[in-house]
């Protein structure tokens, strides 16, 4: 443990030592986007994506299928959750167990997956956690949904940027700046099931370059008091009826600070969720089956563009999850019941650091580069009762990726963007991932994209250390990553 101590220590050195005599010029900033959809524009009316290419871009030079959800779409629609949100994106779905929402895409969402294969950003930063690699699009979400700008969304491979889980899409959520609020804003609702729901938030920029934003918001409902489920239609289970075994409630925090090329994030999630469905075969209507999930990312980023058309970012994460579930269940063999509640809990914590150099001096070529460093120093895992420990499972891993990319404009009508990413995990060693795609613009108002792509998903610590002794025996001897190997698409916008 001294040994990681002094490894994050010297990192955080090395990016302070690269960037802190360089800070001079102002924070560049991603402009406020229109709602796009990309095949109903025209490319003189496209906007800017970030997430495609880790730099802006207009959407026809973008080498992936891109949709966009803006402010204003969120507003219109009456979207509460990030669920929502995925929901009116073509071609993505979630599903609900009346616990956790499940995001899928094209049809593909395989039943206890949590979303593994799709990366989720937050301003550009990965959320997935260093256990399950999960991503949370309901109350968990960690930002309140009117504190976001714009939500882009990438379908494809994007493992030659990003690495792991960016097997199916990417989805990136960019937050709204201080400026965007201008003071104080104050938001509150209520609906059936004595739902209720607040948010204080606060944001401006200041005449000596200081931008903030700070924001807390409160969820809590009852829930349904009554659901039926057929499956449990029996006097010994109340008649299929689960009483007052669906209520929830949830509270996050957002702040972000930034000043000159500096910019630091912190968001907080707490959610507690009764589940009425009798889950893993747990017992039916008792309201002790419930779930517990905590989130922190703290975000420390670097942005700095010198007169020689050079780019230097350079981010500092920290992150943290905890999760524990409590089930009953009935361990009797007769028909006086003998009630057990079995407690299973997650704890994970992991930093991670990246340096990239974006590079524009060239007449026909945007080169990009960059180094990433994720070190998981804590994959906790356990699970018990009151009569045995059955599983107690403490781990760590450590991950590197580098990866380059070129967009190179060919012609006026033809543009080549090709990179490729190596990663090396601890546990099943290493992975190289490329991309390309050929840009086509036959004419103003059409764009013809012929994209390769290679993806891969690593094992997550939930895969490899998890077993309970009941459901799951024995935790797999090794694993080797899920791959994508052949994931071509074509994408036509023709007006």
């Amino acid at each position: 443990m001294q040994r990681k101590r002094q490894g994050h220590q010297l990192l955080i050195s090395v990016i302070l030592a690269l960037v802190l005599p360089q800070a001079a010029v102002s924070q560049s900033e991603l402009p406020a986007l229109g709602a796009a959809d990309e095949d109903s524009l025209f490319l003189e009316d496209l906007p800017s994506v970030f997430s495609a290419s880790k730099y802006e871009q207009r959407l026809s030079e973008a080498p992936a299928s891109v949709s966009i959800v803006t402010a204003d779409e969120i507003r219109k629609y009456g979207y509460r959750t990030m669920a929502d949100i995925l929901d009116s994106v073509r071609g993505f779905y979630t599903t609900s167990d009346r616990n956790y929402d499940y995001l899928g895409i094209r049809g593909f969402n395989r039943p206890g997956d949590y979303g593994t294969r799709i990366l989720m950003l937050l301003d550009g930063q990965r959320l997935n956690d260093g256990l399950y690699d999960a991503i949370l699009v309901d109350r968990e979400f960690p930002v309140d949904i009117d504190l976001i700008e714009r939500v882009e969304v990438i379908r494809g491979t994007g493992s030659s940027l990003y690495g792991s889980n960016a097997v199916l899409g990417i989805v990136n959520v960019i937050t709204k700046r201080g400026r965007d609020l201008k003071g104080v804003e104050l938001a509150a609702s209520g609906g059936s099931n004595d739902t209720r729901e607040g948010r204080a938030s606060y944001g401006d920029k200041y005449s000596n370059g200081i931008e903030m934003l700070i924001s807390g918001t409160g969820f809590e409902t009852d829930g349904d008091d009554r659901i039926y489920f057929p499956e449990f239609d029996d006097p010994a289970t109340n008649n299929g009826v689960a009483e007052n075994g669906d209520d929830e409630n949830a509270q996050s925090l957002f702040a972000k600070l930034s000043y000159a090329d500096f910019t630091v994030q912190v968001d907080y999630m707490d959610r507690d969720k009764r589940f009425p469905t009798a889950s893993y075969g747990t017992v039916f209507n008792d309201r002790r089956n419930k779930t517990s999930d905590s989130q922190t990312h703290v975000f420390l980023g670097y942005a700095h563009s010198f007169q020689n058309q050079v780019e230097i970012n350079a981010d500092i994460n920290y992150g943290r999850y905890d999760y524990h579930g409590a089930y009953v269940y009935d361990y009797s063999d007769t028909a006086v019941p003998d009630l057990v509640i079995w407690d299973d809990d997650s704890d994970a914590e992991w930093w991670r650091y990246e340096v990239q150099a974006s590079i524009y001096a060239f007449d026909r070529h945007k080169l990009i580069t960059g180094v990433e460093y994720r070190d998981n120093t804590q994959q906790d895992q356990s699970n018990n009762d009151e009569f045995d420990v059955y599983l107690d499972s403490e781990d760590d891993s450590d991950i590197w990726g580098v990866y380059v990319q070129d967009e190179f404009k060919i012609s006026d009508k033809f543009t080549l963007n090709a990179g490729v990413r190596h990663d090396d995990y601890d546990s099943f060693g290493g992975t190289t991932n490329p991309r390309a795609a050929l840009i086509y613009n036959p004419r103003e108002k059409t764009t013809v994209k012929l994209i390769y792509g290679e993806a891969f998903r690593a094992p997550n610590a939930y895969e490899l250390n998890y077993h309970d002794g009941f459901f799951t025996t024995k935790a797999p001897d090794n694993l080797d990553p899920e791959t994508n190997q052949d994931n071509r698409q074509r994408t036509t916008t023709q007006s």
